[in-house]
């Protein structure tokens, strides 16, 4: 005889909220966004603490502190980082929630975004972005230099391809990582910094809203 499953079953527990689901739950959601400060900056998730992908690891005792308390929303800009948090995260049995279409997604559906104060007034382009911008404009140079200067520029070009190829098949994004390291992307001095936002998640103090 099968049985419905319990509310703790997983099959009740979805693995991730699109936007108007998560703003009729954000009150009561600890939102976590793993995007750079930079993109952060530019504009969050209404209450979202900024911990970068690549800190996540420092972060892991608050936010397993923060996951006791209550539910966590790991937010990025599409989707694609909060999945590699979520991951990482259940990694070591904290169990957190996505949010589907990311900051994007929420934008789309009309839901406000938040700044720190002190951001600069005008908006920074999400990694994606970049990464394209960058990776385009090296295969562009690579294949003009090797017409115009000599043949051997081309593996410029054919070195970025073989990048992204590898990347699709890993899931993963040296570029972002590099580029997520300039201090464009560090970001502006606005906002709780790494250490305050670890001490409120430690401690269940939310951003303000």
């Amino acid at each position: 005889m099968n049985t419905p499953p319990s509310p703790n079953h997983p099959s009740s527990n979805p693995l991730s909220l699109d936007a108007d689901q998560a703003r009729a739950r954000l009150a009561e959601l600890t939102v976590v966004d793993v995007r750079t400060p930079g993109e952060y900056a530019s504009g969050h998730v209404p209450g979202a603490l900024n911990v970068p992908l690549d800190r996540l690891g420092c972060a892991l005792p608050a936010l397993q502190a923060a996951a006791g308390r209550g539910e966590l929303l790991v937010v990025c800009q599409s989707g694609t980082r909060s999945e590699k948090a979520r991951a990482q995260l259940s990694a070591h049995g904290i169990r957190a929630l996505g949010l589907a279409g990311g900051t994007a997604g929420w934008a789309s559906r009309g839901h406000a975004l938040a700044r720190p104060e002190g951001a600069p007034a005008r908006a920074g382009w999400a990694m994606e972005r970049q990464v394209r911008l960058v990776a385009g404009s090296l295969v562009l140079i690579g294949l003009a230099l090797g017409l115009f200067a000599h043949p051997a520029w081309q593996l410029l070009s054919a070195g970025v391809a073989g990048g992204l190829v590898f990347s699709a098949l890993t899931n993963t994004c040296g570029m972002a990582v590099v580029l997520g390291r300039l201090p464009y992307n560090r970001g502006p001095a606005a906002g709780p910094g790494l250490d305050a936002t670890l001490e409120r998640l430690s401690r269940g103090q939310a951003d303000a809203r």
